[in-house]
């Protein structure tokens, strides 16, 4: 593990914050006249709990090494989750680190691995969803425009005005951007 300067910090690091691994969950830099602060939002993995800090640019995080690993979810058991990798290997998490990744159903994951140990789980660059509800298509006003529609997990996004309800779409699950229409 090496220390690193809050300016150097980036969005999705994991970092050591207070004995408890944190992901920074947002990242932005403050100048004034004399100085430089860095505003950082920390994300503790194990419990979700969010922390806002003021830093100075030189304030040191111990900064984890991580590994990245696909991984497809099984079952949970109690309050951990378990995933397994595509060599049959099982890896388990809190439900609280995995909860924000399983709301979208994917048929695999992208886990965080800390000296042998998952972490936290995120979902894949790109999910498919079917939409529960949202206006009729509009056609004929051109492909470019957006409408509301609420996706079967529950999740609101908005969607290219073509779509129609019960139909899939492809969704970034990051952003909730609209990437594309499904067709089956």
């Amino acid at each position: 593990m090496s220390q690193i300067n809050a300016l150097d910090l980036r969005k999705g690091h994991l970092v050591m914050h207070q004995g408890r691994i944190c992901a920074v969950f947002d990242w932005s830099i403050m100048r004034n006249d004399r100085r430089q602060y860095v505003y950082v939002t920390l994300k503790d993995v194990m419990t979700g709990r969010v922390q806002e800090l003021k830093e100075h640019g030189d304030s040191k995080f111990e900064f984890l090494e991580n590994e990245k690993v696909e991984l497809s979810h099984s079952y949970s058991d109690g309050i951990e989750e378990v995933f397994y990798d595509k060599d049959g290997a099982e890896f388990r998490c809190t439900t609280e680190a995995a909860k924000d990744a399983l709301i979208w159903g994917a048929e695999s994951y992208i886990g965080f691995m800390v000296s042998g140990a998952l972490i936290s789980i995120s979902p894949p660059a790109s999910v498919v969803v079917k939409v529960k509800e949202t206006a009729p298509p509009i056609r004929g006003g051109g492909t470019t425009g957006l409408k509301d529609a609420m996706l079967e997990n529950g999740i609101k996004v908005r969607v290219a005005n073509l779509v129609a309800t019960g139909e899939k779409v492809r969704i970034d699950p990051i952003t909730l951007e609209f990437r594309e229409r499904i067709a089956d």
